[in-house]
């Protein structure tokens, strides 16, 4: 894994001007309602900045709209579904996606609001996916628009 990780670090930092940092999170595998039960009580206990979630379609997963990934900058671990092996371009950017949350975390990086951490992430996983043919809308369900509501603050 920690190879995997440091491709993904190199890659990150050298396209997206993010700090290289080689302090690998912890990975863990998780059900749906633990991954949502860590997210919501960051939430709910006014520690947004503590856990970030993508919230989209799981590659072959019946229901359209599921959380597929968190990210808790608390304990510096990325929880990624059951199930998760990385074999395809789409749960690789699930990845991606989240190591962009832990750069932005070790780096000390600041933004406006929760969603604005969101728009790299989301930029970064695309271009991943776009470097295998495939897109966030085709593999995630994810449209413009819902990227541009997912990805800006809300006021």
């Amino acid at each position: 894994m920690e190879t995997l990780l440091t491709a993904i670090i190199l890659w990150l930092s050298a396209n997206f001007e993010l700090p290289a940092n080689y302090e690998y999170p912890r990975i863990e595998l998780a059900s749906n309602s633990t991954m949502r039960t860590l997210y919501y009580q960051n939430f709910l206990l006014g520690n947004r900045s503590g856990a970030d979630a993508t919230d989209n379609k799981v590659p072959d997963s019946p229901r359209a709209t599921e959380l597929v990934a968190v990210y808790s900058s608390v304990s510096k671990t990325i929880y990624l579904p059951l199930g998760w092996t990385g074999k395809t371009p789409a749960e690789l950017s699930i990845l991606v996606h989240e190591m962009v949350h832990h750069l932005q975390n070790v780096g000390g990086l600041k933004y406006e609001c929760p969603q604005a951490r969101e728009k790299l992430a989301f930029v970064a996983q695309e271009r991943w996916l776009r470097m295998y043919g495939t897109d966030l809308e085709k593999e995630f369900g994810i449209d413009p628009f819902s990227l541009l509501v997912l990805s800006n603050c809300g006021y």
